[in-house]
């Protein structure tokens, strides 16, 4: 179901964010993302007499994340092909600290520790919070090939990770009924059970 119909307005900013997952003939996973912003009408940069073109990209960012099946970042390659000041372009390589961290509980957390405020670009730091899901999407996507797990380790993973795994509702009833809430055979939630990437 589409959006209600909006109120009389004009656009002002344009921003796309596109992400893929990539199945490598190596064993590993390539995890893209590009980042446009634009405006549909001219644009004073301050680090320009001129001003930006309507429609000229102000940001196009690109990152590429290698990991593997543990998701653990084995590259990670970055490129500011647009950017409203000459120095940003040297930020790409500040992401390189992440090669060797695992895509898990807390990632984004040490993103930002790791990348916020001068240690790195703002948008390229803001792209790595949803490719980790990205990653996640993908690379469980290959795996459903493989019987799905429903157990213990599963129930951890899952419950109270997002509202249709909340454990008072239906699906939970359905996987878990153990651990649904309100049942009176029911033990709660398993310890641990949220996850955050």
């Amino acid at each position: 179901m589409p959006l209600p119909e909006p109120s009389a307005r004009r656009s002002v900013h344009h921003r796309v964010i596109d992400m893929q997952t990539y199945a490598r003939e190596d064993g590993l996973y390539d995890v893209e993302a590009r980042l446009v912003d634009r405006k549909p009408f001219p644009f004073q940069l301050m680090s320009s007499d001129d001003p930006l073109p309507a429609g000229e990209a102000l940001h196009d960012l690109w990152i590429r994340l290698t990991v593997d099946d543990a998701y653990v970042i084995r590259d990670i390659v970055a490129a500011s092909d647009s950017t409203p000041w000459p120095l940003c372009k040297e930020a790409t390589d500040t992401l390189r600290v992440l090669v060797g961290e695992r895509i898990a509980r807390g990632w984004t957390a040490m993103v930002k520790d790791r990348l916020r405020g001068a240690a790195s670009c703002t948008h390229l730091m803001e792209m790595l919070v949803p490719m980790a899901t990205t990653a996640l999407q993908g690379i469980r996507g290959l795996q459903r090939d493989t019987p799905l797990l429903m157990g213990e380790e599963r129930a951890r993973e899952k419950i109270d990770s997002c509202f249709a795994y909340g454990r008072d509702r239906e699906v939970v009833k359905m996987l878990w009924p153990r651990h649904a809430a309100g049942r009176p055979d029911g033990d709660g939630p398993p310890e641990g059970t949220r996850t955050t990437v």
